[in-house]
């Protein structure tokens, strides 16, 4: 994937596999990144995990030494998740376990309903379907999050486009 950046490239080849390996519940990178890698034409400043409470715990033992102890996320009031931001070469990357979202009716788990598998020069990277990421992006609200769903939307509406 030509549009994929040596920053983004340089962080899924060193943390992919190490999710395969470590998460025992489904897991995949949502957000910028996860859009990039179904083509849509999005910048990527961090590499986004959707993993479970228990996977994130285990993530944040792994990678405790890259740990940024001093990172707090925006959007407190409408996210909440079992948290860790680490830096990695390349990008830096997001752990959300168990994260939920507060749209004005309480606190409901995000989850991708149907995962696809984005291929990266023989790394298996999942993401939620164009449908999900779309839906997604669409439920955060932020204006960043709906510029990327309508990115994905023009790639979902294209001609060219194949099967998810």
């Amino acid at each position: 994937m030509s549009h994929v950046t040596p920053a983004l490239y340089a962080t899924l080849a060193e943390i992919v596999p190490e999710l395969h390996v470590h998460c025992v519940e489904p897991w995949c990178v949502i957000g910028s990144a996860a859009a990039l890698l179904a083509g849509a034409d999005v910048s990527v400043a961090d590499v986004d995990l959707l993993v479970s409470r228990a996977d994130a715990d285990t993530l944040m033992t792994l990678w405790a030494e890259r740990r940024e102890s001093v990172y707090e996320p925006a959007g407190a009031e409408r996210f909440r998740s079992h948290f860790a931001r680490f830096r990695f070469p390349g990008l830096p990357v997001e752990v959300m376990g168990g994260l939920e979202l507060d749209q004005g009716d309480g606190w409901k788990p995000v989850k991708a309903r149907r995962l696809t598998l984005a291929g990266l020069n023989g790394l298996a990277v999942p993401v939620p379907s164009l449908d999900d990421q779309i839906r997604i992006l669409e439920s955060f609200g932020r204006e960043k999050d709906v510029q990327r769903a309508k990115a994905l939307r023009a790639l979902a509406s294209s001609p060219l486009r194949g099967e998810d």
